[in-house]
């Protein structure tokens, strides 16, 4: 008879111990709705969703499966046709036609968040890329962290869009007033292999940085700039949760093309569940933003 307990117990125990590695907890502070992706890397388990809504100082805890891997970004300026039903983004748009983004990846350019949990050494590897462009500030915060690796904050805190050279920025041709939306990689832009590090330009020796992606790295020296800037924008932690911010400075501001603050459609989020923001949360990322600066 005690058979049956047993299975029943080990069973628990490897749900309660093994089945999720961390989680991660996504807070929107920009003043106008952000709409996160989420990819799964080939062969790692997808999460069960993969996009959402989070309207201003909303906030969405996703429990993260061991040895996770993939990316997450921010959508904005999103809008439902009302005719066909169709969902998309003038930034960082997956091309699903839904909030869902269902296995599509982010249109570049975009701010990626990049995750391998419990990888080399049971260590997470995690970085924010500008290496695809850039549409949105984010900020990663590791929350109590085990012993093992650095657990360094990291991510990109300035507001670019405007900023962003001339022949880089992408604009809302329908606003008429210039206002940049996303800020183009230089690869991007020109295609040029010496700044996409391909052909010839595909090894650390050869590919080095360019006057675009300085700028990039001036702004923000703990992101990705280019391919093969790892030593200074890849970072390790051990046992940790993760807090990742879009906006986490308040005076970061996108319209949209009529100059009004954009406004959440009236569609599903998925399999999410949003709350308000907390004040723990925003003590969390005050202490980071100091701790990047």
């Amino acid at each position: 008879m005690a058979r049956p307990q047993l299975f029943i117990s080990l069973i628990f125990l490897i749900f309660a111990t093994g089945a999720y590695a961390a989680t991660f907890t996504i807070t929107n502070k920009c003043s106008y709705p952000v709409w996160p992706g989420i990819l799964s890397n080939a062969g790692t388990q997808q999460l069960p969703t993969t996009g959402f809504a989070l309207q201003p100082g909303e906030s969405n805890t996703l429990p993260i499966p061991t040895s996770w891997s993939g990316r997450l970004w921010g959508r904005s300026l999103c809008s439902q046709d009302p005719t066909t039903g169709k969902f998309t983004c003038l930034t960082g748009d997956c091309g699903s036609s839904t909030v869902e983004c269902s296995g599509g990846g982010a249109a570049p350019p975009a701010t990626l968040a990049e995750f391998t949990l419990n990888g080399a050494g049971g260590l997470d590897f995690y970085d924010v890329s500008l290496v695809d462009g850039y549409n949105l500030p984010m900020l990663i915060a590791p929350q109590g962290a085990g012993a093992g690796g650095n657990c360094t904050v990291t991510g990109c805190v300035a507001e670019l869009n405007n900023a962003c050279p001339n022949e880089l920025k992408v604009t809302d041709s329908s606003s008429g007033n210039g206002e940049g939306m996303a800020c183009k990689s230089a690869c991007e832009a020109f295609g040029d292999p010496q700044y996409c590090c391909s052909g010839a330009y595909a090894t650390p020796d050869t590919c080095k940085p360019s006057a675009y992606s300085q700028f990039f790295k001036n702004a923000c020296p703990r992101a990705y700039s280019y391919a093969y800037d790892d030593g200074t924008s890849t970072f390790t932690c051990a046992g940790a949760d993760y807090l990742i911010t879009f906006c986490p400075s308040p005076t970061t501001s996108v319209k949209s093309a009529n100059g009004q603050d954009p406004q959440a459609v009236n569609v599903s989020a998925g399999a999410s569940t949003t709350s308000a923001f907390s004040i723990g949360g925003a003590v969390a990322i005050a202490a980071a933003i100091w701790q990047m600066w």
